[in-house]
């Protein structure tokens, strides 16, 4: 029996992107197989936890790695296995007064909500969020003149969701981290380059499972080995009710195997594949359509849709419109307020890209 009857839901098509809302990812037959594989099978857990970790490191290159439950899951175990120092007591007792070090530095424009805030997650750590710079602008002195004694470490979001303009970069949270013998977390959960921000000096770095890797719930931390340790010793303490199971642990492993081997989707991929979708989304009358990077520079390209003032429904309108009946319609609705929806096609097929063409039509006809 088809799932979506049995339960009564409605089918989906994610046009807006790797969204935890809609489950993220759809993930390969060589990752259904992995998973398969670990749930007809038992392991001594905390070996299978070691062994993949340090398989995955060797594939790119880090000291060390750990998969955890999510990415938000990685950020809290990593405030506080940098709170905790690999000290058992703190493991146990995540939030005993008897130390003082939890000021986690975050630039003001790093403060997101992408479904819960990061401060949420730093503080579930034991972390104490203390804001660098503003809400349009964070230099490296801003970010070092709120180091204290009871500084802990540096936080760097690495995300769409953060201010772009005015912010210092990764490197430059490096060099200030380092130079004052912090460590520096690095949230990259929906990046798309497993090197580049352990290559520039990060300690911890962490990836969603379940975006760019195409894996399942998931998510993948990964550093310096000291580091890796202190997080991977947080299963003894937060960490337990984050815990991931071995399922999803030789899922992961085998996503990240085969994005070392083939990648995701190019950006020259995509273009090539929007370019009839734009044409099509043209013919319809109310509205035009164009293609755009994402606004973070990674190599994502969309279909960027601007509901003229000639058609009755406001953009906002149409979004919601797109989500009724059946199926199921989801964009991205950041820039809806200024008339703009976006289409993001990295899990959209050809048929998919057709129905939405076709539901537009309907929509923006019916107004008329």
């Amino acid at each position: 029996m088809d799932l979506y009857e049995k339960y009564k839901l409605k089918e989906v098509i994610n046009a807006s992107g790797k969204m935890t809302i809609l489950g993220v990812s759809k993930i390969s037959e060589t990752v259904l197989a992995a998973q398969k594989f670990g749930g007809e099978h038992f392991f001594e857990m905390s070996e299978l936890l070691v062994r993949t970790g340090r398989h995955i490191a060797e594939l790119i290159g880090t000291e060390d790695a750990v998969i955890v439950s999510s990415a938000s899951a990685g950020i809290a175990q990593s405030v506080a296995a940098v709170i905790g120092k690999g000290n058992e007591h703190h493991a146990y007792h995540p939030f005993t007064p008897r130390i003082k070090q939890r000021e986690i530095i975050l630039p003001k424009g790093h403060n997101v909500d992408y479904g819960t805030s990061v401060e949420v997650m730093v503080e579930l750590g034991g972390g104490k969020v203390v804001e660098a710079g503003y809400a349009n602008m964070c230099s490296p002195e801003h970010i070092e003149m709120m180091i204290t004694e009871e500084t802990a470490a540096i936080l760097y979001i690495k995300s769409h969701h953060t201010v772009q303009k005015s912010m210092l970069t990764v490197n430059d949270a490096v060099e200030v981290a380092h130079r004052h013998q912090l460590p520096l977390i690095v949230d990259a959960a929906a990046e798309e380059d497993l090197e580049k921000y352990v290559a520039a000096g990060a300690d911890l770095v962490i990836y969603s499972g379940a975006k760019a890797l195409e894996g399942p719930s998931s998510g993948l931390v990964i550093g310096k080995t000291q580091f890796i340790e202190w997080v991977r010793l947080q299963g003894k303490g937060i960490g337990r009710a984050m815990k991931i199971g071995k399922e999803n642990i030789l899922g992961l492993t085998a996503a990240v195997e085969q994005y070392v081997e083939s990648g995701s989707e190019t950006g020259e991929a995509m273009q090539a594949r929007l370019v009839p979708f734009i044409a099509a989304l043209n013919t319809i009358d109310h509205l035009s359509a164009s293609m755009e990077q994402d606004a973070a520079g990674r190599e994502i390209y969309r279909a960027k849709v601007e509901i003229e003032p000639t058609a009755s429904l406001s953009a906002k309108e149409v979004i919601a419109e797109l989500k009724t009946g059946n199926l199921a319609i989801y964009t991205r609705e950041y820039r809806a307020n200024n008339g703009i929806i976006e289409f993001d096609i990295r899990a959209v097929n050809q048929t998919e890209m057709d129905q939405i063409v076709q539901r537009l039509k309907e929509i923006l006809i019916q107004e008329k």
